[in-house]
C-alpha cells in the first residue's frame, strides 16, 4: 500500500499543528511476525514468541515519552500497567510533556528515548523525520498478534488507522486516538429552546438569528491557530467540491483550488464573518471552547479530545453533542462523507537503545484493554475497534453517530504534512479569512498561487496521494 497520510490535529492532528515547526538543524537529524518456532531477536537477542514477538528482553528498560495534551496522559499510566502485568521484569520510564521537538529533538542523533509521542504544537515534523532516517517502520506491528484478542495487530485497528501513519508505503505512526471532528453544541440548550442542529450553511444561517436573540453568538473558534478553522474550511470544500478535487489539490494539480465547489465553499465561511455572527475576541482553542461551554456561542468545531481538554470546567446540566460538519445543501457532491481519522501518534526512533520495547509497549496501548481505558478515559475513541463500546456518555455517543451516518470515504487532507510552506501558509490564510482580512475569491487565489510556486520548485520533493 502507498498510501501518505495526514496526522490529525495536535495531528494529524489532530493531529496539522506542526505548521511553521520544520526541522532545520545545521546538520541533519542523524550524525551519519513471530513464527511457530521461536527465534532471536535482532534488537536485544530475546527470544521471540506469540507473547514477545519482538524478542523483548527481560530485564531491559524502557523510556516512553507521552505527549500531555488535551487528551492527558492517565491513559497512558493504564497502559503502563497493562504492559506490566506482562512484562514484570521490564522497567518502564515514562514521562509527560507538551513541549516535544523542544525536548526530543536534539536527542535524535545520539540516544533518543525509545517511543515517542510526537503531537500538539511543538510536534517534529513527520517528513523530516523520515526524510532522515531518524525513525523506524514499524509495519512489523501490524503484522504481531494483537495483544488480548483474535489476530494481528492490523486486524484489530479502525479503517484508516494504518494509513493515517503510512509514508511511502511504510507505517511511521502508530496513531492511538481515533477524532471525529464536526460542530459541537449544548444539547440540553437545543432541546430547551426547540432548536434543531442544522445539517447545512442554510439551515445554520436560518438559526442564527434566533441564537443571536438569546444573546448568543452563533459561533465561536480558535482565532489564534490557523490549523482549528482551516479544518472545518476544508471539510466544507470535500463535501462540496467531492474527494477528487481534495485529492488534485494534495496532489498540487493545476487550477485545483479553481474547481468547481471549492469557491462557494469558501464563500460559506466569508458570509459568517460578513454577517457577524462569530463571537468576536482573539481567543485561542481554550478560550474559545471555554467560552462555548460559558454559553456565549452556540456552536464550536473542534475534535473528539474536546471533553477531555475541558473535563475541569464543564457547567452542570450541559450536555456536549456532536454534529457532522455542514455542508451546503443539494449542490454537494459528497454530503455524507465525514472527517475523522487517527491521530495523536508514537514514533520510534530509529537510534532508540531498546526498539523491541517500544513495539511491545505499543501493542499494549493498541490493545482491547489499553484502548477501553483510553475511551473511558478521555471520552474519546481510541483507534482500536470497539474502544467506546462500554463508555455512556453523550459526547461519545453521538460521535458514534456520526460515524454510524458516515458515507464511503472519510475526508482526508494530505498537502499539510506533504508541504511545510504549503501547510503555513494554508493556516495562515484560514485565520485570514476567519478575521475578515482576506475574501473568498481571495483566499482561493492565495491558495492556488502557494500551491503553484511549490509545484514549480525542483528542490522540494514532490509527494503523490493515490486514494
Amino acid at each position: 500500500m502507498s498510501v501518505t497520510p495526514e496526522l490529525d490535529r495536535r495531528t494529524l492532528l489532530r493531529r496539522a499543528a506542526a505548521a511553521g515547526l520544520l526541522v532545520t538543524p545545521a546538520v541533519g537529524l542523524l550524525s551519519a511476525c513471530a513464527g511457530s518456532e521461536p527465534t532471536k531477536s535482532d534488537d536485544s537477542g530475546a527470544a521471540k514468541s506469540k507473547d514477545n514477538p519482538f524478542g523483548l528482553k527481560d530485564d531491559s528498560a524502557v523510556k516512553v515519552v507521552i505527549f500531555n495534551g488535551g487528551l492527558g496522559d492517565a491513559w497512558a499510566k493504564e497502559d503502563q500497567v497493562i504492559f506490566k502485568a506482562k512484562h514484570p521484569n521490564v522497567t518502564v520510564n515514562m514521562s509527560s510533556t507538551q513541549k516535544i521537538k523542544t525536548e526530543e529533538q536534539p536527542k535524535m542523533a545520539t540516544q533518543p528515548s525509545d517511543l515517542v509521542m510526537n503531537s500538539g504544537a511543538d510536534m517534529m515534523d513527520i517528513s523530516t523525520l523520515i526524510n532522515e532516517g531518524a525513525i523506524e517502520p514499524l509495519d512489523d506491528l501490524l503484522t504481531a498478534p494483537a495483544w488480548d484478542s483474535e489476530g494481528t495487530v492490523g486486524d484489530s485497528l479502525l479503517p484508516g488507522t494504518a494509513a493515517d501513519g503510512t509514508y511511502q508505503g511504510k507505517l511511521y505512526v502508530v496513531n492511538v486516538a481515533y477524532t471525529v471532528w464536526g460542530n459541537w453544541y449544548n444539547g440540553a440548550l437545543f432541546a430547551k429552546e426547540g432548536w434543531t442542529p442544522p445539517k447545512t450553511f442554510e439551515e445554520f444561517f436560518a438559526l442564527a438569528p434566533k441564537i443571536k436573540a438569546k444573546g448568543m453568538a452563533p459561533y465561536v473558534h480558535d482565532a489564534v491557530h490557523g490549523y482549528y478553522p482551516r479544518w472545518a474550511i476544508m471539510a466544507t470544500v470535500w463535501k462540496s467540491a467531492g474527494k477528487q478535487v481534495v485529492v488534485d489539490i494534495d496532489n498540487l494539480k493545476e487550477n485545483a483550488w479553481k474547481a468547481d465547489g471549492v469557491l462557494p465553499a469558501i464563500e460559506v465561511w466569508e458570509k459568517m464573518v460578513k454577517d457577524k455572527l462569530l463571537l468576536p475576541g482573539k481567543l485561542d482553542h481554550t478560550q474559545s471552547q471555554q467560552a462555548w461551554l460559558d454559553g456565549k456561542a452556540a456552536f464550536i468545531q473542534v475534535g473528539t479530545w474536546l471533553k477531555n481538554e475541558m473535563a475541569k470546567t464543564i457547567p452542570p446540566g450541559f450536555e456536549m453533542k456532536l454534529s457532522d460538519y455542514w455542508g451546503l445543501g443539494a449542490s454537494d457532491k459528497a454530503p455524507k462523507d465525514v472527517y475523522a481519522g487517527a491521530g495523536e501518534g508514537f514514533v520510534v526512533p530509529s537510534k532508540a537503545p531498546n526498539k523491541a520495547a517500544a513495539k511491545e509497549f505499543l501493542r499494549a496501548v493498541v490493545s482491547k484493554a489499553g484502548s477501553a481505558k483510553f475511551a473511558e478515559l478521555t471520552k474519546s475513541l481510541a483507534s482500536t475497534k470497539g474502544s467506546g463500546d462500554n463508555v455512556q456518555d453523550s459526547a461519545i455517543a453521538t460521535a458514534n453517530e456520526v460515524m454510524k451516518n458516515a458515507g464511503s470515504d472519510l475526508i482526508s487532507i494530505k498537502l499539510w504534512n506533504f508541504y511545510a510552506d504549503l501547510d503555513k501558509e494554508s493556516q495562515n490564510l484560514s485565520a485570514e479569512l476567519m478575521a475578515g482580512r482576506l475574501t473568498a475569491q481571495q483566499f482561493v487565489d492565495k491558495m492556488q498561487a502557494a500551491a503553484d510556486k511549490v509545484a514549480k520548485d525542483s528542490s522540494i520533493k514532490k509527494q503523490t496521494r493515490t486514494a
